[in-house]
């Protein structure tokens, strides 16, 4: 972890599909994620910090987010302010078959800021392959969010996916944090500190009430 952390503001997905089309984000509501990932932008760029903006297309067929339709378009609170860079992509991860990697090592970038969309998918794909490549990741809980799912595998609400995947990542894999802690962590210039494996179990194990 850098003690003077270069970042770059990753913006994922922020796209109509997840407001008012058929993918609706429900935890954290989407007036507060979009609210906080506007916040995050303008102080990124009043701080210097790069923007970096992700759009995801599927074939114009496609139910969600086809090539050409309203749903795929990005939302207004990220299509009317500025960014650096534009990444388009096809699958989850930012980095998958895109510049993303090679125009961050360019810049110096040490640190990545994780905001928007899905925690579950674009984001923790995302942040997984971030961490992996040897980059410190920051992912802003309240400035992301997640969708309910039931299937084979069973039923989980958007509020428990959000919950369990941002526990999971600050475990090991990006520091979790309010949108106004990473406000005042840019101002400082400082950087945001995850949690580990062995402590996060052993609160857990020492929580636990017993039977």
């Amino acid at each position: 972890m850098s003690a003077n952390p270069r970042r770059a503001l990753v913006v994922i997905d922020v796209q109509n599909e997840y407001v008012s089309g058929d993918l609706p984000i429900e935890y954290p509501p989407i007036e507060t994620s979009l609210a906080n990932i506007g916040r995050a932008i303008d102080a990124a760029r009043a701080a210097g910090v790069p923007v970096v903006v992700v759009q995801n297309f599927a074939p114009a067929d496609s139910p969600l987010f086809a090539r050409g339709s309203v749903g795929a378009e990005l939302h207004p609170v990220v299509a009317s302010r500025e960014r650096d860079h534009y990444v388009e992509k096809a699958l989850p991860s930012a980095f998958a078959g895109t510049d993303l990697k090679a125009w961050l090592a360019g810049r110096g970038i040490d640190t990545l800021t994780v905001v928007g969309y899905m925690t579950h998918n674009c984001d923790a794909s995302t942040v997984f392959e971030a961490t992996h490549a040897g980059l410190a990741v920051e992912f802003l809980a309240d400035a992301t969010g997640a969708v309910p799912y039931a299937n084979e595998a069973g039923t989980a609400s958007a509020e428990e996916i959000h919950r369990v995947f941002s526990a999971v990542m600050h475990t090991r894999f990006a520091a979790v944090v309010s949108t106004d802690a990473w406000l005042a962590a840019v101002e400082k210039c400082v950087p945001l500190a995850r949690d580990n494996i062995y402590a996060s179990n052993q609160r857990a194990r020492a929580n636990r009430v017993p039977a």
